[in-house]
């Protein structure tokens, strides 16, 4: 596991061959992306240009992602 990105409202995991796992700490919810998915998350990381990659432009990409398909961290 590694942590590819932390602020202060996502933190964003990539598990190699297997996906990323994105962590809504706000909203305390989680998604997990594999395959495809995945594939479409990072490439749409990737688009963002260089002087446009802000804490701002990121955190909004993960809450479009996480909304409507992240679930509940829930502590047992």
């Amino acid at each position: 596991m590694n942590i590819v990105y932390n602020s202060e409202h996502f933190s964003v995991l990539a598990y190699p061959e297997q996906g990323f796992e994105l962590l809504d700490k706000t909203g305390r919810r989680s998604l997990f992306l594999h395959g495809v998915l995945a594939t479409c998350f990072s490439a749409a990381l990737e688009r963002i240009p260089d002087e446009e990659r802000t804490e701002e432009a990121i955190d909004s990409l993960l809450d479009h992602y996480c909304a409507g398909s992240a679930r509940p961290i829930m502590i047992h």
